[in-house]
């Protein structure tokens, strides 16, 4: 199951990944890896790409990092990971990609900030120099604004300009056009220096929810550019998650981007897949792409006093996501199935006919059997002491004989 972002905006070839003109909605992250590490940086990579991110950024700030990108492509190709790798350039791009020109041909995509490019007289060469790689490698670029590195040149013009209006508009509507024309004047510039419409990806990032909504709804209704939505710093934990989620799901509800970021700040020692697996959830739970069976689960109540249900519901969900990787290649449709793990009598039959599979166990004080329903019709009611596992085989034996060859 997929939904196609609705705007027609322009497609993308990044590597073999179409981002735009219709393709559903890409997910993609970035490494926090020293690019100069090559192993390290492979081994995340590998990670992200296993989780699920169809596109991976990586830092290229240094002339360490710039040397190593050329080998991270290879030992990914060698271990049969073809994900599309991005180069993140801030300051000194144009200055890496012509001393480096194996990082230039082994990067699928540049990454482009019209803030950091350069300031004053130098920024419109460095900018130019950064365009002209991209044509020679025939790369595309996204060129990216964030509201923490606006172009003070675009700002500082519209302000000049706002404050000979009778009626001049607030800073923080005048904030928001200079990041919007920021990307498109960037994006126009870009055309001028021979890079094709199919080569540019544009993104407007700040790390408030309403005014990244308004933003991306004003670059929409003024440009066919294929966007890359993302709440910047959206935050650790459930802010995190909550901020990205309310913002990126406004914005594809009307139409709006073509791929995502969720940039969460990982806990200390978490894993930086987090973010890829939030994404994926956002689109599946809008309906907008499936990447895993769904577990649907009830959120307990005092008929549920024990936790039986809470950790059989977890380890379904834990097993679901660690099997996809095989599943995937075997059972056509897969993603698309839905288990339910009911903790009481209530709505646990009822939700459990609704899924393709599930099962309603004992809330406190009912009878301790397990009626298990597959596509609405109760197959087999169990009991005793191994409910988990025997729902589990359920389970297995479920997608083998529906979404087998």
């Amino acid at each position: 199951m997929s939904i196609s972002s609705r705007k027609n905006t322009q497609p993308v070839l990044v590597g073999t990944v179409k981002v735009g003109g219709g393709a559903p909605i890409v997910v993609q992250s970035m490494t926090n890896t020293d690019t100069a590490d090559v192993s390290g940086t492979v081994e995340q990579i590998r990670a992200l790409a296993n989780a699920g991110s169809e596109l991976v950024r990586i830092t290229v700030n240094s002339e360490a990092a710039a040397q190593a990108v050329y080998e991270i492509r290879n030992q990914l190709t060698k271990n049969g990971f073809s994900v599309p790798i991005i180069g993140d350039f801030h300051f000194n791009g144009h200055k890496l990609l012509e001393k480096y020109p194996d990082c230039a041909a082994a990067l699928d995509k540049y990454r482009i900030n019209p803030g950091n490019v350069g300031r004053g007289k130098s920024r419109d060469p460095q900018f130019q120099q950064m365009i002209e790689f991209a044509c020679q490698y025939n790369k595309p670029v996204r060129i990216g604004v964030n509201g923490g590195s606006l172009d003070q040149a675009v700002l500082t013009r519209l302000l000049d300009d706002n404050r000979k209006q009778a009626q001049p508009l607030p800073l923080s509507a005048i904030t928001r056009e200079a990041i919007v024309l920021s990307a498109l004047e960037s994006a126009a510039k870009a055309q001028e220096l021979g890079l094709g419409k199919d080569k540019i990806i544009l993104s407007c990032k700040i790390s408030n929810v309403q005014e990244l909504i308004s933003i991306y709804q004003d670059l929409a209704n003024r440009c066919d550019y294929a966007l890359h939505l993302g709440l910047t710093e959206a935050g650790m934990g459930s802010k995190g998650i909550v901020a990205s989620a309310a913002a990126l799901s406004v914005l594809m509800q009307q139409g709006i981007g073509d791929t995502i970021r969720i940039s969460l700040t990982p806990e200390p020692g978490a894993a930086r897949t987090k973010e890829v697996l939030v994404a994926q959830e956002i689109l599946q739970t809008m309906g907008f792409r499936a990447f895993t069976p769904m577990v649907i689960a009830c959120p307990g109540c005092g008929r549920t006093t024990s936790d039986y249900f809470q950790t059989l519901a977890r380890d379904i969900q834990a097993f679901l996501r660690e099997q996809m990787p095989v599943w995937k290649e075997k059972y056509s449709g897969v993603e698309t199935m839905e288990v339910a793990v009911m903790g009481c009598v209530v709505n646990g039959p009822g939700e459990s006919k609704n899924a393709n599979i599930g099962i309603s166990l004992p809330g406190t004080g009912e009878s301790p059997v397990a009626p298990v329903y597959e596509d609405g019709v109760k197959t087999v009611t169990l009991k005793g002491d191994f409910i988990a596992q025997e729902f589990q085989s359920l389970v297995e034996r479920y997608i083998e004989s529906h979404y087998g060859q």
